[in-house]
């Protein structure tokens, strides 16, 4: 295969696994990223050559047309969790998607992937998800056969999900739990970068949107209760009622002000957590797209939380 595709925020949480998805394939990869030198790792996923890293602003016209010139395929994956300095919903979300779809169309791209969110749409309170509803709506327009992919809240080796609750289990023995009741669907990341590349060699998948959560469904609460199990932390976790998750919410973004703070939960965060985070009964998915064995949560993130337990990896706790 001589295509070349073209990923936007490769760099990223599951940029990299799309990356590596598209080197298994066979697919010529370009990574448009804005600092490349900090992303010369990916060039090892595949063969000699077969990864090229271009800088990238997504802000840009030109930058964004040099970075998809030749192209066959575009994958944006661009996406932040919080706002913070420069990096705001509305021009990562909406004013760069939009600008991927035009140049892609005017460059004549042949296909187009968006990754959006499970959850987007341009009613809700949250400013991510109505970012990453605009955005969609951007996309179609200027390139009407592209394909949407939302997925749910991402988990695996490196996830700012499992991960940043087991840091903070380490640290306190009492665990305040924001909207500890809301559901959600984790899916796996590798899960969903192979459901990108199968999207693009489906010749349904043009202009359809598809929804990916994984197996199983879980509240907030037993995510965290589960992650304290598999790292061996006794902890008292106190669901908090609506007005103190608004109020930690705003500690987060107080300190999320600050640079190079990442903050645990913000208060759009928060709005989020007001709905369940699930894939819709009539929502294509997975199996559309012949996908049919999913990762577990279990079969994988305990795995990578051993660093976390008290006594490390090898410690085994006698019957």
């Amino acid at each position: 295969m001589n295509k070349l595709a073209v990923v936007f925020g490769g760099s990223g949480f599951l940029g990299r696994q799309i990356v590596r998805e598209l080197c298994r394939k066979g697919w010529r990869v370009r990574v448009a990223v804005r600092r490349a030198h900090q992303a010369v790792d990916l060039r090892v996923e595949g063969d000699v050559g077969q990864v090229q890293l271009v800088q990238c602003n997504i802000r840009s016209d030109a930058s964004v047309a040099a970075a998809m010139n030749g192209a066959q395929i575009a994958i944006n994956a661009v996406g932040i969790l919080f706002e913070s300095g420069k990096q705001k919903f509305d021009e990562l979300h909406t004013e760069g998607a939009q600008r991927i779809a035009q140049a892609a169309s005017a460059l004549g791209v042949q296909q187009l992937v968006q990754v959006s969110a499970l959850g987007a749409s341009e009613q809700s309170t949250s400013k991510y998800a109505r970012s990453k509803a605009k955005g969609e709506t951007a996309v179609l327009q200027a390139f009407p056969n592209a394909i949407i992919l939302r997925p749910s809240v991402l988990f695996g080796s490196g996830d700012g999900l499992f991960e940043r609750f087991a840091g903070m289990l380490c640290l306190t023995p009492i665990v305040p739990l924001p909207m500890a009741d809301t559901k959600l669907q984790p899916v796996f990341v590798g899960d969903v970068a192979a459901a990108i590349v199968a999207a693009l060699q489906n010749p349904n998948s043009a202009g359809t949107t598809y929804e990916l959560g994984g197996p199983q469904t879980l509240t907030l609460g037993q995510i965290v209760q589960n992650t304290a199990i598999w790292i061996e932390r006794k902890r008292l976790i106190i669901g908090l009622p609506k007005i103190a998750a608004k109020t930690m919410g705003v500690v987060g973004d107080i300190s999320g002000a600050v640079p190079f703070v990442t903050p645990f939960i913000t208060s759009d965060q928060i709005l989020q957590l007001e709905q369940d985070n699930v894939v819709s009964d009539d929502a294509q998915g997975f199996t559309e797209l012949g996908i049919k064995h999913l990762e577990t949560i279990e079969a994988n993130v305990p795995v990578y939380l051993e660093r976390f337990r008290k006594y490390g990896q090898f410690h085994q706790k006698v019957a």
